[in-house]
């Protein structure tokens, strides 16, 4: 999946895109016309980072319904050719979880694009678990036969059956149809004990029972010459770092250093990490040592250690190396240590952090959401313009929850602010700090949008409950 294409954030397409509350509010002032072009182009062009964590459907659905907006441009989409060659699921996710949705709301049309797509589209399964959730039982057992014919008979076709009942995120179809088809009653049955023979049957070698074989079995990969991924490397290494815990003694000391300060990039970064969670005097400097390194992955390992480690040890040398002017990969990798750490005097660093995070690569990135809720956690107040800046121009929902829950602790203006924009954020977790901080006088709009969210059957519990007790207690 290629990255997401985004639009300004003052720009009616780019709230949308980003899921602000804002969005919604500006489309239900613009014209129609502008406002279903912006809303069609988000739903058929998913705008997130990682369509697998972030929340948009609900939002997306619920100005469908404010804006009656018809179905077509979701129908061309879905039955477009490209369908029949990508089967990736995040080109069509967003798409069926909208249609899910406004199914929930008593769309009838949405009701009956979800039944074509699982019977003819590449990405039948999630209409499907749509589908499992809201269809009666008898248009669910109308749908077992497109579905099954997917399925050839014999062997191969059996076996991906299986996989798919396996891993099926709502299982209630499958039940159903198992009494009267007996392929998927064994799908149903077998599924569980392909599981378990998958995790019996997992490859790979495990290493002997001493400090020196486990560091040898951490470089193995690098040393074959075989390609190995970041995950790959850092699973490893995991593994071995969890080993040497049950291995390795006092009298390994030595080698343990020794490894960490010139070892192969496994047995380093494995010996480095042991050394770190054990506290031990020597980790520091060379923690410091392997952050410098010319190998990539040796650094990165290094940096993310410094990043999990919580010793008083270390803490004191994270405030030096915070502390280093020209803000160096270390430095940063220090103030989002003292972030999650840190003490009230750590504050000014991790606010320095957060400036040079924005200066040179924007409000986007992994780690820059630590930063964020460091300040939020440190009471930092001389972050808030920072935040502001992250909350409105991330294009991470995620991100910009994170954002707000610190301007919630940092921001006097908060409550009559953003708070208000929030009550129509595009994740639940932010219209629930909103709705437990926004000043409920002054503003009719944040009242009727309470009263709103309260009666909103598709609402998360967790909001119904932060609103009615705004709602009930004044």
């Amino acid at each position: 999946m290629f990255e997401p294409a985004i639009a300004p954030s003052a720009s009616l397409l780019g709230l949308l895109q980003r899921g602000r509350g804002d969005g919604t509010l500006h489309a239900l002032a613009a014209e129609r016309s502008d406002a279903l072009a912006a809303l069609e182009e988000c739903v058929t062009s998913d705008p997130r980072r990682d369509w697998q964590v972030e929340n948009r459907s609900l939002y997306y659905a619920r100005l469908f319904m404010e804006l009656e907006a018809p179905l077509q441009r979701l129908e061309d989409h879905l039955f477009c050719a490209e369908d029949l060659l990508d089967d990736e699921e995040s080109r069509t996710g967003l798409t069926l979880a909208v249609l899910g949705r406004l199914a929930g709301y008593g769309r009838h049309d949405a009701l009956l694009l979800l039944r074509r797509y699982a019977a003819d589209g590449s990405n039948w399964a999630w209409a499907l678990d749509e589908l499992a959730v809201r269809e009666d039982d008898a248009a669910l057992a109308a749908l077992a036969g497109p579905v099954l014919a997917r399925f050839p008979e014999g062997p191969e076709g059996d076996a991906a059956l299986r996989a798919t009942v396996r891993d099926a995120y709502e299982p209630r179809p499958w039940h159903l149809w198992a009494p009267t088809h007996p392929r998927v009653a064994a799908a149903t049955e077998q599924a569980p004990f392909d599981l378990w023979q998958r995790q019996l049957d997992r490859p790979g070698t495990t290493p002997a029972w001493s400090t020196p074989a486990v560091l040898a079995w951490a470089d193995a990969a690098s040393t074959a010459g075989s390609a190995v991924s970041p995950e790959q490397f850092e699973r490893r290494v995991g593994a071995a770092v969890r080993c040497l815990a049950a291995v390795a003694g006092p009298e390994d000391g030595p080698l343990l250093r020794r490894t960490a300060r010139d070892g192969q990039d496994g047995a380093r970064c494995a010996a480095l990490r042991h050394l770190a969670d054990h506290d031990d005097e020597s980790a520091p400097d060379l923690l410091e040592l392997a952050a410098a390194d010319i190998s990539r992955q040796t650094a990165d390992y290094a940096l993310a250690t410094l990043c999990r480690v919580r010793t008083p040890r270390f803490l004191a040398r994270a405030r030096v190396w915070a502390a280093d002017p020209e803000g160096g990969p270390l430095a940063d990798a220090s103030a989002r240590l003292l972030a999650c750490a840190g003490g009230a005097g750590d504050a000014a660093a991790v606010v320095a952090a957060l400036h040079r995070w924005i200066y040179r690569r924007g409000a986007d990135g992994d780690g820059l959401s630590v930063l964020v809720e460091g300040v939020g956690r440190l009471t930092a107040a001389t972050g808030v313009t920072a935040l502001r800046h992250v909350y409105a121009e991330t294009s991470c929902s995620q991100l910009r929850g994170s954002a707000a829950r610190s301007l919630a602790a940092v921001d006097p203006c908060f409550p009559t602010g953003a708070a208000v924009e929030c009550l129509w954020d595009c994740e639940e977790s932010t219209r629930e700090l909103a709705a437990r901080h926004v000043l409920t006088k002054g503003d009719g709009r944040v009242l009727d949008r309470l009263r709103r969210l309260a009666a909103d059957p598709g609402e998360e519990a967790e909001v119904h409950a932060a609103v009615r007790g705004r709602l009930s207690g004044g």
